[in-house]
């Protein structure tokens, strides 16, 4: 008795599943479409950044585009040792030669050098510089979601 109760248990909550999924998506706004833009990251002046974060005061980030959950952006400056608990940050660097923490250890960084940084992941902590960054950040970094590390 117990097991035909559990298959009529497990049937019905099949069948509720398969009804739900049947259900049409809560409506959601359209992400913008990707617009045809070219920019010369070489050619941005200081006057072309906004002003800096208060908790960054030292790096300037301009946003290039945002497409879906990914945003591409160019950075210029330094920031202290951080984390994102959220966001896997991708970076490239254009100029300027130096160190970098990535996790618990300090990389070399010179013109070309990609960075993967997965979440909660220690970065940043730049010596040298100065530094202009070609940076990936997906999903897009929650303002909140800057953690100050030691």
């Amino acid at each position: 008795m117990k097991h035909l109760r559990t298959l009529a248990m497990l049937a019905l909550a099949f069948a509720a599943g398969a009804l739900v999924s049947r259900f049409p998506a809560t409506a959601r706004a359209a992400a913008a479409p990707a617009v045809a833009t070219s920019i010369d990251l070489n050619a941005l002046t200081p006057a072309d950044f906004p002003p800096p974060n208060p908790l960054t005061p030292n790096l300037r980030a301009k946003v290039l585009a945002q497409v879906d959950s990914t945003v591409f952006s160019v950075a210029t400056g330094f920031s202290p040792k951080h984390t994102h608990a959220g966001t896997t940050e991708v970076q490239l660097f254009l100029s300027g030669t130096g160190t970098e923490w990535l996790g618990d250890k300090q990389i070399s960084v010179s013109p070309g050098t990609f960075v993967v940084i997965p979440p909660n992941t220690v970065h940043s902590g730049t010596t040298g510089g100065p530094f202009r960054i070609y940076v990936v950040k997906t999903p897009p970094q929650d303002p909140s979601d800057y953690h100050m590390v030691q």
